[in-house]
């Protein structure tokens, strides 16, 4: 046999070969597509927002891009729902979900949705401010997507966010972020809506909607504008309200009044050199008495052990029971940790209050809302006692 015979291939095991190699390409290829479907379908399930059931006390409803159509049929627009009461009187602004990584803010605004009745003046409530955000969840930080509430007649499911709009809603981002009020920020900054007031209405996504928040507080003349949130426990502005100048007193006289009840809550005025934020660019643009709330959530901390559900709701994490003891945290942090009814439960007493106080020094523009729970009611009952269940 020739040397060029010996070295030339067997037709037959190359064609053997080749179909091998094909099937096992296309067995990967199958394998991927499934596993891409089904990560898909995951992904896209959290672009269906969980139900929210108005209450008796809800009289109206609209989108917030009625107050400005330059977000209409984006993922910017949200629900805003009205409470109004029989007698004339002010406007409150109750705004959830700035981050929706922060659950006892919208979970708050959702509480008191179905729950609230108006008797004098209105309430407007947005339950899900940065509604893009409730989207995605935060890479890199093993967030679920979903939490749970248990409740005397079952278990509801609320979805668990980000703390900005969805990359796939704004992209890309810039290197440095300069907001309306001309202070440079972090490129991903571009994406947070309390670093983007007073907005821009031809700017980038989350500016629009932060354009059309301050259209709603100018448009509907809103007399009292709390925002709610939540931080880490070992951040210093915790278990506190950060006021602009124009309703520090009111903040402080509330902040007294909820020590007497024994809650306490400190009082921060909003620095006039940190621009973009809710408490300083409401106040300055519509004179709104402009209000922020922080309660203390572990699951944004960077002490965290387990992130998980029970993280989200128990509030309960063995490593800031250390800090706590080790003297690093800014708040009491025990056994009991800090869990979501306590974090809902203050958020409404501390809102009930400041629409107290601000009714007594403003009569002829009181705001009295009837039937919400008090700190110690969610705290005996459970904060499932003062949610809707599904049917009914």
């Amino acid at each position: 046999m020739s040397v060029d015979a010996q070295m030339s291939p067997d037709p037959s095991r190359e064609t053997t070969r080749g179909r091998g190699s094909r099937w096992t390409a296309l067995a990967l290829f199958g394998a991927v597509a499934v596993i891409l479907f089904l990560v898909s379908q995951e992904f896209m399930a959290m672009w269906e927002d969980p139900p929210i059931y108005p209450g008796q006390g809800v009289t109206g409803q609209a989108r917030l891009s009625d107050y400005y159509p330059g977000i209409e049929d984006t993922w910017a627009d949200t629900d805003v729902y009205f409470l109004e009461g029989a007698a004339p009187g002010g406007t409150a602004l109750i705004l959830g979900g700035t981050h929706p990584n922060e659950p006892a803010s919208s979970l708050t605004a959702i509480t008191m949705l179905e729950n609230a009745v108006v008797r004098q003046g209105r309430l407007i409530v947005v339950p899900r401010a940065a509604h893009s955000g409730f989207t995605a969840t935060d890479p890199q930080e093993g967030f679920p997507q979903v939490y749970h509430i248990e409740m005397p007649t079952g278990t509801r499911e609320f979805r668990y966010g980000g703390r900005g709009t969805n990359p796939v809603h704004q992209w890309p981002d810039p290197v440095i972020y300069v907001n309306g009020s001309g202070q440079q920020l972090a490129g991903p900054e571009v994406r947070n809506l309390n670093r983007s007031y007073p907005g821009d209405p031809e700017g980038y996504l989350t500016e629009r909607l932060a354009y059309a928040i301050v259209e709603l507080i100018r448009q509907e003349e809103i007399d009292l504008s709390i925002d709610l949130h939540e931080a880490s426990p070992e951040y210093p502005v915790i278990n506190a309200m950060v006021a602009h100048e124009n309703a520090v007193d009111l903040a402080v006289e509330a902040a007294l009044l909820l020590e007497f009840e024994g809650l306490q809550i400190g009082v921060e005025p909003s620095p006039a050199n940190l621009r973009g934020l809710s408490h300083r660019e409401w106040g300055d643009a519509t004179g709104t008495k402009a209000i922020l709330i922080e309660s203390a959530n572990p699951a944004q901390g960077r002490l965290r052990g387990s992130t998980n559900e029970a993280l989200i709701v128990e509030g309960v994490d063995r490593y800031y029971n250390r800090a706590g003891e080790m003297g690093l945290l800014y708040v009491p942090f025990g056994d009991e940790g800090s869990p979501m009814e306590e974090r809902v439960g203050r958020h409404i007493q501390t809102v009930s209050k400041l629409l107290e106080v601000f009714s007594t020094y403003n009569p002829e523009r009181t705001i009295a809302v009837d039937d919400l729970p008090t700190f110690n009611e969610v705290l005996q009952n459970g904060l499932g006692a003062y949610l809707a269940h599904p049917e009914g």
